[in-house]
């Protein structure tokens, strides 16, 4: 017989393995949006001086001897010109705030998200602070190297010139921002004397940081992440929206080439895959890709493609607004002639002719009457009294007097004062004593008290009770 020796058994160890660390966040990277010119870009400034015009001069305008637009805070007054609006006329701010979803909605069928690409105040302020920060730093790839370079004397000078130009722009910004609620030129006096006080000195400094963070910093990781609009624009996009949109059966398939070559015969399309559309997006996107939410319609990309395209000598609109429902060039008519257009337009015509009548019929002053809740009604030398309070607002900045008369049931008389002087913008108190002398009814009985006003003849009514044993 023969015998098998057994091999030992050699252990085999496993080498350790050096532990890794794995990020599930993509950091972000920043965007270095490359300097443009053009049609859009043109369209896009003149609306940043227009609605920069607005918000930065409406503050000082001046009318009857006061603020023209002013949100008073501490009166709980807003003044609009020729207008006084109280707390109690929140049904014109509800009208507001409906007519400005339904123009939402209609601006965004007709012409897509324009709004976010020419006068979203988080676009404006950030091709501001981006003018500011070409003008000092350079255009895109002068950026590029100076973030790359190590810190130095030269780079902390240009950095620190940015950021003071940016603080200084954002605490003007803050002061306009605070001068709609505060009379901005008395705020302005508390400013150079020192005595800006708390609340005022609050909302200068968080809105100077939300402007310098939004529009230095954050950019457009808000229109991204942050805006709602771009999250909920695709429920109110159909086929007919405009959208900056690439025409990929002109552009496919895409490629470098001489401007002497020809390229249907290479079998290419008229892109030439510079990229120069996405170094000019604000927002990082290649809108070749199609249409992704984070496009916030600026048309910045056209007007780049547009030049490559003239430099080619190719026809321009490789990018161009138009809409997935068709694909040549939008038809104005079919565009606007929508149903959903119609209906909309419709809804804010009327809705926005409801506010006008309401605001330029609004009564001169507000009359509110409530019964004193501890005494039901007492019988005295007059007969029945009731009592009550007549809560008297004077909606116009002129000193006002007013009589008060009451009818409903016959021989009803006013025992206390019939006349009350308001003065410009006041709320005035009167007691109010009812008497009836004599009457068969009995129980709750409606009356009506009339207020009117002496100088116009204006009269305004309410309904109250007159309670009898």
């Amino acid at each position: 017989m023969s015998s098998t020796r057994s091999k030992p058994v050699i252990p085999i160890v496993a080498a350790p393995v050096a532990e890794q660390t794995i990020s599930l966040y993509q950091k972000t990277r920043k965007v270095y949006p490359r300097s443009v010119s053009g049609y859009f870009k043109n369209w896009r400034w003149l609306m940043i001086w227009l609605t920069q015009l607005v918000f930065y001069g409406l503050p000082w305008l001046q009318y009857g001897g006061r603020q023209a637009f002013l949100l008073d805070i501490d009166t709980h007054r807003f003044y609009l010109f020729g207008l006084v609006i109280f707390p109690q006329d929140l049904f014109y701010l509800a009208m507001l705030l409906i007519i400005c979803a339904i123009g939402l909605f209609l601006f965004t069928a007709v012409a897509g998200r324009l709004w976010c690409g020419f006068s979203c105040p988080q676009s404006v302020y950030t091709e501001i602070f981006l003018w500011m920060e070409r003008s000092i730093e350079g255009d895109r790839m002068a950026r590029q190297k100076l973030d790359a370079q190590p810190w130095g004397p030269r780079k902390a000078g240009i950095k620190l010139s940015k950021h003071g130009v940016w603080l200084a722009f954002s605490l003007v910004t803050g002061f306009t921002f605070v001068g709609y609620f505060t009379p901005v030129r008395e705020l302005l006096g508390d400013i150079q004397q020192w005595q800006l006080g708390g609340w005022s000195c609050f909302w200068l400094g968080f809105y100077s940081l939300a402007t310098y963070g939004n529009a230095g910093f954050l950019r457009e990781q808000v229109c991204k992440h942050m805006c709602p609009y771009a999250r909920f624009q695709s429920a109110m996009f159909d086929n007919h929206t405009l959208i900056v949109a690439y025409d990929s059966e002109r552009g496919e398939p895409r490629g470098g080439r001489s401007k002497n070559q020809d390229y249907q015969a290479q079998g290419l399309g008229s892109c030439i895959d510079c990229n120069i559309c996405v170094q000019v997006c604000p927002v990082g996107i290649d809108i070749r890709n199609g249409l992704q939410y984070e496009c916030i319609s600026c048309g910045l990309c056209i007007d780049a493609c547009n030049d490559v395209m003239d430099k080619m000598q190719y026809p321009r609109d490789l990018i161009r607004f138009s809409s997935a429902g068709q694909s040549g060039k939008h038809k104005l008519r079919q565009h606007l002639l929508r149903p959903r257009v119609l209906i909309y337009s419709a809804l804010f015509a009327l809705m926005l002719a409801w506010l006008g009548y309401g605001l330029l019929h609004k009564p001169d002053f507000k009359v509110d009457v409530i019964r004193d809740r501890n005494i039901m009604y007492r019988e005295t030398s007059h007969g029945v009294e009731n009592l009550y309070q007549l809560h008297l607002t004077n909606a116009t900045e002129q000193g006002q007097r007013y009589r008060v008369q009451a009818s409903g049931l016959g021989g009803l008389r006013i025992e206390s004062e019939q006349t009350l002087t308001a003065g410009p913008t006041e709320e005035v108190l009167l007691p109010l004593s009812l008497s009836l002398p004599s009457s068969e009814q009995r129980g709750s009985q409606r009356i009506k008290i009339e207020v009117m006003q002496i100088s116009s003849g204006e009269t305004v009514s309410t309904d109250s009770t007159f309670y009898l044993p």
